[in-house]
C-alpha cells in the first residue's frame, strides 16, 4: 500500500514538523499515533519517516532513510488567471497543482467580477492550503508558489521564454503549433523553457488587454473552436503543455518536439 506523503513545516537535519491544518488532519481524521510512518517533504529532500511526538496541533517525525531528491516542478510553467468564480477557480487551483504548476499568479482583468476582485485578496491564504494540500494528496514533493493578487499590468510584465495568451479569436494559432515554434526558436542551451500560460475571466479578454499582452510580445494561442469555460481551459492547456514540453530538449529547426508527430498533433 502506498504511503501517505506530508510537507514538513518545519525541519531539522534528523526531524520534521507538521502543524496547523496539515496537523490537525493527521491526529483527528486519521488518528496519528507514535510509531505510525509516513514519507515526508523536508525541503529538498524525501524521506521515510516514523512519527515520535504527537499533540492536537503538532505532528512531529523522526527523518530515517532519505528516499529521493525533490524535483521542482513537474514542468517549469506559470500560470497567469484572471481571477473567476471562487468555487469554481479553488477547483482549477487543486487541479493544477495536481499537474505540476510552477506557480500560479490571480491576476484582476478588465472583466474579472467587482465583488470578486475586492475579495481576492483575502482568499490567498485558503488558496495556498488548497495547493498544499492538493500537493499532498497528490504525492507530489512541490508546492506552488501563489501570488498574491495583482493587477493585470503588472501579471503582463512577467518574464519567461515562451509566453502564451489563451485567446478566444479563430485567427489564433493551436497552442501545440505555438509551443512547437517557439521551442524551435529557444537557443541551444535551453534545455527546458520556461512557459506562462495567461487564462482570462468569464467573457474573455477585452481588445485593450489583448492589445497590450501583444505589446509585450505574448502569443496568442487557441484550444480550438469551442468556448470553454476558464477552470477546462486550464486543464486542458496544461495537459497540453506537458505533452508537448515535459522532458523536452530543444529540437531544431526541421523537427517537431519529442514523441509529437506533425501529422498526428491536434492543439
Amino acid at each position: 500500500m502506498t504511503r501517505r506523503r506530508w510537507i514538513a513545516t518545519t525541519f531539522d537535519a534528523q526531524t520534521a514538523t507538521l502543524t496547523g491544518s496539515q496537523a490537525e488532519h493527521l491526529v483527528r481524521v486519521l488518528r496519528a499515533t507514535v510509531g505510525m510512518r509516513a514519507d515526508v517533504v523536508a525541503g529538498d529532500r524525501v524521506y521515510s519517516a516514523v512519527i515520535d511526538q504527537v499533540s492536537d496541533s503538532q505532528v512531529r517525525f523522526q527523518l530515517e532513510e532519505e528516499l529521493s531528491s525533490v524535483a521542482s516542478a513537474s514542468a517549469p510553467i506559470d500560470l497567469m488567471l484572471a481571477v473567476f468564480k471562487f468555487d469554481r477557480l479553488e477547483w482549477a487551483l487543486e487541479k493544477a497543482t495536481e499537474l505540476g504548476v510552477s506557480s500560479i499568479v490571480p491576476v484582476l482583468a478588465r472583466r474579472t467580477e467587482k465583488h470578486l476582485a475586492q475579495a481576492a485578496a483575502t482568499r490567498v491564504e485558503r488558496w495556498r492550503r488548497i495547493a498544499r494540500e492538493a500537493a499532498q494528496q497528490s504525492r507530489g514533493s512541490f508546492i506552488p508558489r501563489i501570488d498574491d493578487p495583482q493587477p493585470l499590468s503588472a501579471g503582463i510584465q512577467r518574464a519567461g521564454d515562451i509566453r502564451i495568451l489563451l485567446s478566444e479569436h479563430e485567427t489564433a494559432r493551436t497552442l501545440t503549433d505555438c509551443l512547437r515554434q517557439a521551442h524551435q526558436h529557444m537557443p541551444a542551451a535551453t534545455a527546458v523553457p520556461s512557459i506562462t500560460l495567461a487564462i482570462g475571466p468569464e467573457g474573455g479578454w477585452t481588445s485593450e488587454e489583448a492589445a497590450a499582452f501583444a505589446k509585450s510580445g505574448w502569443q496568442p494561442a487557441t484550444l480550438g473552436p469551442r468556448i470553454l469555460r476558464a477552470e477546462t481551459a486550464i486543464i486542458a492547456s496544461l495537459a497540453i503543455v506537458q505533452s508537448l514540453m515535459m522532458d523536452a530538449t530543444p529540437a531544431a529547426p526541421d523537427q517537431t518536439l519529442p514523441g509529437i508527430h506533425t501529422a498526428d498533433a491536434n492543439g
